[in-house]
């Protein structure tokens, strides 16, 4: 909290939303902070501001928070923080309902209102040529097929989970240019050079060896194809391996640069994806493999 607020000055719901905790939460620990005269805080209207107080902190104490600052170093759930917090400061531009109302932010409230959130990605879609052949490797419930599904030549959904499978064939019934295959990923059920791309959404950290799964998936690629990963970036939430199963917390760009090079893939782009502000998980990327 201190390191955001050092940063930045924060209304407690824009600090809750960046480190992604309830706001009840955020206001008791800002209670005991602004007692310890450790944050400052002022009103605006309704709303209270909190930043960190360096100027009126005593000598040890600022020698304090100069050490634990300097002790922190680098940490993944502080780049995940930034990236929140980055999408909270762009809010501010454009909510038109909140602190720093905007006459662009009414315009963009009033185009969510009529067309929703997702409507310019998904016409981005259009962009991809229209004869390729896309394979969704671990395709779960089919939602990724479904959204490729209209705008190439054909889509092959592979999974081996019978309950996954079933529940894609339903979702993607009505799309005459699926295919549904049963199989393992590590050895795809399909020809050598069979696909133009191929796209991985929130799957390699579940499998131990997420080299194989590349390897399998270049076997699978035209020439000219290209991996699209969809992943969490690299955490420290180490709960995940009890309650979800994964295998891994995460991949930063090293790590698949790594996986990458071991698949016999190049590393073509890295990119964090911006987060939803309400979001509650880690951080999210894509990343494109090359042969």
């Amino acid at each position: 909290m201190l390191r955001v607020l050092e940063r930045e000055e924060l209304a407690v719901g824009e600090l809750a939303a960046a480190l992604q905790l309830a706001q009840s939460t955020m206001s008791r620990h800002l209670k005991a902070l602004h007692s310890a005269g450790l944050v400052a805080k002022r009103a605006e209207g309704t709303a209270t501001f909190y930043r960190l107080a360096r100027e009126t902190l005593g000598n040890e104490a600022r020698a304090a928070w100069d050490l634990v600052r300097g002790s922190i170093g680098a940490h993944p759930t502080f780049a995940d923080d930034d990236r929140r917090l980055n999408e909270v400061l762009a809010a501010r531009n454009t909510d038109s309902i909140g602190f720093f109302g905007r006459v662009g932010g009414e315009w963009n409230e009033l185009r969510r209102g009529l067309f929703g959130e997702r409507f310019a990605s998904g016409a981005l879609l259009a962009l991809i040529p229209s004869t390729w052949t896309v394979a969704d490797l671990g395709c779960g419930t089919g939602e990724i097929s479904a959204e490729l599904a209209p705008f190439v030549a054909k889509i092959v959904a592979i999974d081996r989970e019978p309950a996954m499978l079933e529940s894609a064939r339903k979702r993607l019934r009505e799309h005459r240019n699926v295919e549904v295959r049963k199989g393992e990923l590590a050895d795809l059920p399909a020809k050598a050079g069979e696909f133009d791309a191929c796209v991985l959404s929130l799957v390699l950290h579940h499998v131990r060896s997420p080299a194989a799964i590349l390897a399998s998936a270049r076997k699978a690629l035209a020439r000219h194809g290209a991996l699209i990963i969809i992943d969490m970036v690299e955490h420290d939430r180490t709960e995940y391996r009890a309650t979800m199963g994964h295998e891994h917390l995460g991949f930063s760009a090293e790590a698949m640069r790594a996986l990458a090079s071991e698949a016999k893939f190049s590393l073509d782009r890295y990119h964090p994806l911006r987060p939803a502000i309400d979001s509650r998980g880690p951080g999210l990327f894509v990343a494109r493999l090359v042969k």
